[in-house]
């Protein structure tokens, strides 16, 4: 890909940071979307929550990542904090989507963020792109998530939704809570250990993003995720046996219930997903094993 005007939105973000480090090593132009007053033209004004973007701002971007969003798993769900995981997605995405549409000459491709929660709890069942949306507060948010990017594709943009899992990396998310734990000895499996957890080393993650940026067939949902879910209890195994520490500490289901409150649901549930479209248009992974994965964060 020839150096590229590329606007990010949750460019501060664990995602964010590693893509416009990626980016910016090879010589493209990647302009942030902040909620402050920018401080050069490297910088876009908008407020998420008010539906506020600085569309002259885009005048010029091939491309449109956004990958914006409150923490899901960086507070308690109260109805409060549900709202602003929402609002933050759905409308951020609208306002954004309704900015780009507006361009005399818009991007190439829009790349928006999702995520496997589309699904729900699916057991045991391997699901892929084609599976509907499950039940719940997730499966909704990322459904409202995606459509919210329709004026994006009714002006012909050519759009893509990547569905990311757990995103393996020391730096934040979900494995950025356990590396600690597991180092010092503390780490174990999550209920019964038999739920399944779709990973995705962050280099791969990033990877793949570039990927489907680079791809002009390419459009709609993609799952970000290493070829092979495994169960907490294997990746617990895996982390204890990379970092050399014992996975003793199982923590029981009613007390992860008792501590998380709704969002224990998202811990004990069950996702077998898998990246079928990525496969099939020809990316590899270079991380696809879960220790290798480990090892690279």
């Amino acid at each position: 890909m020839e150096p590229s005007r590329i606007a990010v939105a949750g460019a501060s973000g664990l995602i964010g940071s590693a893509l416009v480090r990626s980016l910016t090593a090879d010589g493209h132009e990647v302009v942030r979307l902040v909620r402050r007053a920018p401080r050069d033209g490297s910088e876009v004004r908008w407020d998420p929550e008010r539906q506020q973007v600085d569309a002259a701002g885009l005048v010029g971007c091939d491309v449109v990542v956004n990958l914006a969003g409150a923490g899901i798993g960086d507070r308690r769900w109260t109805p409060e904090y549900k709202r602003l995981v929402r609002d933050s997605r759905v409308l951020g995405t609208a306002a954004l989507a309704e900015a780009v549409a507006s361009l005399d000459t818009p991007p190439r491709v829009f790349v928006n963020g999702s995520a496997i929660g589309f699904y729900g709890d699916t057991g045991d069942r391997a699901v892929d792109e084609d599976a509907p949306p499950g039940d719940g507060f997730l499966p909704s948010l990322c459904v409202e998530w995606e459509e919210a990017a329709a004026p994006v594709q009714e002006a012909g943009v050519r759009t893509v939704f990547v569905r990311t899992g757990l995103v393996v990396a020391r730096g934040g998310g979900a494995w950025g809570r356990l590396f600690p734990l597991f180092k010092a000895g503390l780490g174990g499996r999550m209920g019964d250990g038999r739920q399944y957890w779709s990973y995705i080393a962050l280099h791969d993650e990033v990877a793949a993003i570039r990927y489907l940026i680079d791809q002009d067939t390419l459009s709609g949902p993609f799952n970000l995720t290493a070829p092979q879910p495994l169960t907490n209890r294997e990746i617990t195994e895996a982390m204890g046996r990379v970092l050399h520490r014992p996975t003793l500490f199982a923590v029981p289901a009613p007390v992860l219930r008792t501590a998380l409150g709704e969002m224990a649901g998202e811990v004990l549930g069950s996702l077998r997903v898998v990246p079928k479209r990525l496969l099939e248009s020809g990316f590899t992974f270079a991380f696809p094993g879960i220790d290798d994965a480990i090892r690279a964060a």
